[in-house]
């Protein structure tokens, strides 16, 4: 029996946690064919676990739902068209526990690892941002200024029929202008974090640079394509938090894209010499 994988274990607890007792009993008699009895929910879990040959398999249960690895995977801060079906989601699931598995394994003896930051930054970013779309349905997480430095810069760039250019400084407005997109135009950011749509870079003196791509969405309707580059600082009271000092959202809509290539999957444009170069924005 290949079994569990720690992070897959830890991964498939706690969707099984959030199952209905009579879900999760009819589950453990279908997994171990009904010969086991158990007393609990708790020895009803640890049995599922036990029993399963694998994540793939489990998830695949017609008990374990759609709507139940949606909900685990929003909770912890995974980005996905919210459109998708459930083998998309298994699947989605499978590779978060692999990528978790790899960062637990990995060891920076010279201190943090920017790329590991800047990816666990837009995980959390992307959750945050797009639990305020209304439409979504997602329990909201807490929103505001207090996630910016009170000098924050916003530059804001899109192309529709025309192109049109927004500044924002300070920590109040630039949070609401973004807070707008999602809150009350309903938009939806799906970001690329691999094949080059996930790019970072830092200074020796610990600023760190965060470009992402990818794309919009509102309901099952992509938009556009989207590239927004963060500039983050530590917040030295604040332990271990980090604060966005700039943001540069640029958005092309789907008309300026079909006058270009709109085959393309979205990535970042600049290289790390490049993102370099916006350090002197901070």
């Amino acid at each position: 029996m290949q079994g569990l994988q720690d992070s897959e274990w830890r991964g498939c607890r706690e969707i099984l946690e959030s199952m209905l007792t009579a879900d999760l009993m009819s589950l453990k008699d279908t997994v171990t064919g009904g010969l086991i009895v158990v007393e609990s929910r708790e020895e009803a879990i640890n049995t599922i676990l036990c029993y399963s040959q694998s994540a793939l398999e489990l998830l695949k249960r017609r008990k374990v739902s759609r709507d139940i690895i949606f909900s685990y995977l929003a909770k912890q801060g995974v980005v996905f068209p919210p459109s998708s079906e459930k083998s998309a989601l298994v699947q989605i699931a499978l590779e978060y526990w692999k990528e978790s598995k790899v960062a637990v394994e990995k060891v920076n003896p010279k201190g943090i690892d920017y790329e590991t930051l800047g990816e666990h930054f837009c995980r959390w970013f992307y959750q945050l941002w797009n639990s305020q779309n209304p439409t979504l349905n997602m329990e909201q997480e807490t929103w505001g200024p207090q996630h910016f430095w009170e000098d924050t810069k916003l530059n804001f760039l899109y192309y529709t029929s025309v192109q049109n250019c927004e500044e924002f400084l300070g920590s109040e407005i630039s949070s609401h202008r973004l807070l707008s997109l999602v809150k009350d135009e309903h938009l939806f950011f799906n970001p690329n974090m691999d094949g080059g749509g996930l790019k970072c870079a830092c200074s020796p003196y610990g600023l760190v640079v965060v470009a992402v791509a990818g794309t919009i969405h509102r309901g099952t309707v992509c938009l556009g394509v989207f590239e927004q580059i963060f500039g983050l600082i530590r917040a030295p009271l604040e332990g271990s938090n980090w604060k966005i000092k700039f943001v540069n959202l640029n958005i092309k809509g789907q008309n300026v894209l079909e006058q270009v290539n709109s085959s393309l999957k979205p990535v970042v444009k600049y290289n790390k010499k490049e993102l370099e170069g916006f350090y002197n924005g901070m």
